[in-house]
Formats: structure tokens, C-alpha cells, sequence
């Protein structure tokens, strides 16, 4: 069986970090992807540990970027009813922008990536 999910989009908002009380880093956001000329989805995505960590600390609203991960369903307990959610577990994420100018010296581009993909998109492919 195969579960895995590759996006290209923009954040919806600011991505912000958090801590589990055992002390993982922790984010949630929305990405915004183009399904055709007329039609925008959004995504709903959690990012974990070092991943977490640089979304948060590199990316602002409307930063575009690239995930990779699985989706995942789970469901909670809200005021008596259940509510269900469907996420992308992202594993992996490539920061697709360019660099503020301030930042090409003080950032190896190699933090910008946390896992190598095995595909590649180039801009032809991208649908906006």
C-alpha cells in the first residue's frame, strides 16, 4: 500500500511553532494549492521537529513551498460531538522562494531542504 503525498503551495498565514509537553516542536498550516486555472484548495498540514522548525523560522504568509508526506485521518472529541480531520504529515519540505539577500550568507541552502526528494518539478510543470 502507498500513501504519500507531494504538494506545491502557498501558506495561508505565518507559521507558528509549538511544544508538545514532552517537548516536540509542532506546526500546523494551511497550504494553498492551485488545482486549475480557477479552483484553489486547501490544505490542512502538520509539520514536526526540525521540519516544524524551519517553517517557522524561514517561511511568512504566502511563502511557497513544497511538502511531502501522507495522509493522515484521526478524530477528536469537541463539546459531545466528534469532529474529524483530514491532514498531510509532512516528512518532508523544500522552500521554494528565494532567500531574503541578508540570508545568503548566514544560511547554508542545505537547512532549507530536510529530506532529498526523488522528484524533481520544474516550473513547466507547476500549474500556476
Amino acid at each position: 500500500m502507498i500513501n504519500r503525498v507531494i504538494l506545491v503551495g502557498r501558506l495561508t498565514k505565518a507559521v507558528e511553532l509549538n511544544s508538545t509537553p514532552s517537548g516536540k516542536n509542532v506546526c500546523n498550516f494551511s497550504l494553498a494549492v492551485r488545482r486549475d486555472k480557477e479552483t484553489t484548495d486547501f490544505i490542512n498540514c502538520v509539520a514536526w521537529n526540525k521540519t516544524a522548525e524551519i517553517l517557522s523560522q524561514y517561511t511568512s504568509k504566502g511563502s511557497l513551498v513544497a511538502v511531502e508526506g501522507r495522509l493522515q485521518t484521526r478524530s477528536y472529541d469537541s463539546n459531545g460531538s466528534t469532529k474529524y480531520v483530514t491532514e498531510v504529515v509532512c516528512d518532508g519540505l523544500t522552500l521554494c522562494d528565494s532567500k531574503p539577500k541578508e540570508e545568503e550568507k548566514a544560511v547554508p541552502f542545505e537547512q532549507y531542504t530536510t529530506r532529498k526528494s526523488a522528484y524533481s518539478i520544474t516550473d513547466e510543470e507547476l500549474p500556476f
